[in-house]
């Protein structure tokens, strides 16, 4: 069953972790639609442009199996600000349905929007400070209910496939990861 994933974008964002979600999911046969908050021409942190498919506005009517957020600076910071990004993330965990944060965003946006729970998280060891409610779990994913947070650039494929996972099953993680020529378990 094809799964339907938002992945909020923003100048500035953290482009390998938008990439890197972006591709794992779709090689797994989700339906990610790439929603901008600001510009649907973005530019990245590095400076890589790339375009989103719409912007966030034009979701708000829509419902996800996921909502998955790059981090970086300012990306994360401009993802924060989106009114609309705040009511979709709320309405995804009032579901109990799973988002999830990468790098910055885990302490930038969840935490910030009250969405990190007296649970387990993770995010960039920049950001650990941030979250004051939160047990910091030094791990490269960690799955806490329907939240799920990751570090950063480098635990991006990481995060990507534990998503993969939970929206479909282990099976389906291993064919992505042999696809991606990465070693199975």
């Amino acid at each position: 069953m094809e799964k339907k994933v938002l992945v909020p974008v923003a100048q500035g964002i953290e482009e390998m972790e938008a990439i890197t979600i972006i591709d794992v999911l779709r090689r797994a046969g989700a339906n990610v639609i790439i929603a901008s908050v600001d510009e649907i021409n973005i530019k990245a942190s590095k400076g890589i442009e790339f375009k989103a498919d719409r912007l966030i506005k034009d979701c708000m009517d829509e419902e996800f199996d996921l909502i998955a957020l790059p981090g970086g600076i300012p990306g994360a910071q401009n993802l924060r600000d989106s009114k609309e990004l705040e009511i979709l993330l709320k309405k995804q965990a009032e579901l109990k349905k799973y988002y999830g944060a990468i790098c910055a965003s885990p302490a930038v946006v969840l935490h910030h929007h009250g969405l990190v729970t007296p649970g387990n998280v993770t995010c960039h060891p920049g950001f650990v400070d941030m979250i004051d409610n939160g047990n910091i779990v030094e791990s490269k994913v960690v799955v806490d209910g329907n939240c799920i947070t990751s570090r950063g650039a480098g635990t991006a494929c990481d995060f990507a496939l534990n998503l993969v996972e939970l929206l479909y099953s282990k099976e389906k993680k291993k064919e992505v990861m042999q696809g991606l020529a990465l070693p199975v378990d």
